[in-house]
């Protein structure tokens, strides 16, 4: 690889992070503002806050789940660049749209639009940087971009330290244009390239639903639900799995969301270095798969919390369940080049938009009247809902193939059954 083509891939992966760091700062910069920016529109209980906390994490996921399917197909049929940028200019301006919202109807509306431009960033990023490296050296490049991206809830977090929730927003939003500007300097992948000329489908949805493929993908898919159970919900609602456990009322709602974003930094690069050591995904998926049950027991059953306690905790759920640039980078290697990104995308966004269904139960059984635990509904449902998701995940382990060192170099034929 000669110089100019070794600063062109780089600066494919610069790009890449960058745009996942802002897309990371939007995903999570509600979460961190939530108790606020509810309260300046006029909610003033805690049981109204977490009515509409719920409503607007729905409609934000149920956008993720419909733009991963756009973004996906459209990836694999107009190409990885083109379709980086496009996701990366909507969700820049549903951003800033976000700091006019004067009501929970027109907050949860401009959530379900950044969803859906949310949803096309990473999933792209990681066909378009695995694509781009070379074969045994592509799990360093994914995780330099997760490892980047993951550190936008730390910005997220320091802009709102400075800022009113609106400016964050806007803050978010402007960065997300100005990255815009970089588009000049990355370049097409060279394997989406040589396809686009070829008489191949590109892009069917319909060709995932055969006998080989749709276990590969169920698996890719089921691997990765943890993830978005803690932090959807073990973190996102801290401050009240604090409280009912008889714990500390000072817990903040962005400082927990902070912390469990450096944690998820931290796993992310150290699941990838020891998927690049071992060569293998499926070992580094089950070690962190057994350390995310071990972070979830211990922060769903330890009594009176003190604030700090509650971020160590989340800390480590974080690195727990910071397997997220392995959980995408196995499933964009099991798919050919012209079903590659509609693989890579919709697959996190099932993952994020399994967090509607996980709320849902979680909501019914938190106000249902048999709870595991009296008087604790809400650590009682974070207990049924997680073991679900993750005796899920490991059947998923199961059936999921090694794809360490596979050549990404192929497409899929087009055939049913």
């Amino acid at each position: 690889m000669n110089n100019d083509s070794n600063r062109r891939m780089w600066m494919t992966v610069l790009v890449s992070g960058l745009g996942y760091f802002v897309d990371i700062y939007d995903l999570i910069l509600f979460s961190i503002v939530r108790p606020e920016s509810l309260k300046a529109i006029g909610l003033t209980t805690q049981a109204e806050i977490i009515g509409a906390s719920e409503i607007i994490l729905n409609a934000q996921m149920i956008g993720m789940l419909i733009g991963g399917i756009i973004f996906g197909l459209l990836a694999d049929k107009r190409g990885r660049l083109s379709v980086l940028m496009g996701s990366i200019l909507m969700y820049s301006l549903m951003n800033i749209a976000n700091a006019f919202v004067s009501s929970v109807e027109m907050y949860a509306v401009f959530r379900f639009f950044s969803g859906i431009g949310l949803a096309g960033e990473l999933g792209v990023a990681v066909t378009l940087v695995s694509e781009v490296m070379p074969i045994r050296t592509r799990g360093y490049g994914t995780t330099i971009v997760a490892s980047m991206g993951i550190l936008g809830a730390v910005g997220a977090y320091a802009v709102h330290q400075f800022t009113d929730w609106r400016t964050a927003f806007v803050v978010g939003g402007l960065m997300g244009l100005a990255l815009l500007a970089l588009r000049v300097q990355v370049h097409e992948s060279g394997m989406f390239r040589r396809l686009e000329d070829k008489p191949v489908s590109r892009g069917n949805l319909s060709m995932l639903f055969t006998r080989r493929r749709l276990p590969a993908y169920l698996s890719s898919v089921a691997i990765g639900l943890p993830i978005w159970y803690v932090i959807g919900i073990l973190v996102t609602f801290a401050p009240e799995f604090t409280l009912e456990s008889g714990g500390s009322a000072d817990v903040v709602a962005g400082q927990a969301v902070m912390w469990c974003y450096v944690g998820l930094a931290a796993g992310d690069l150290v699941s990838g270095l020891i998927s690049q050591l071992l060569k293998s995904r499926r070992r580094t998926v089950l070690v962190f798969l057994v350390l995310t049950v071990a972070a979830v027991a211990w922060y769903l059953t330890t009594p009176g919390r003190s604030a700090g306690m509650t971020y160590l905790q989340t800390g480590l759920l974080g690195f727990a369940v910071g397997y997220w640039a392995v959980f995408v980078t196995t499933a964009a290697e099991q798919f050919g080049t012209n079903l590659r990104a509609t693989v890579a995308t919709t697959v996190p966004n099932l993952v994020r938009g399994a967090l509607f269904p996980a709320m849902i139960a979680f909501t019914t059984l938190r106000q249902g009247s048999a709870h595991i635990i009296s008087g604790q509904p809400l650590i009682s449902s974070a207990i049924v809902v997680g073991t679900i998701a993750l005796v899920v995940a490991f059947i998923g382990l199961m059936t999921m193939k090694e794809t360490y060192g596979k050549d990404l170099d192929y497409v899929e034929e087009y055939h049913i059954g």
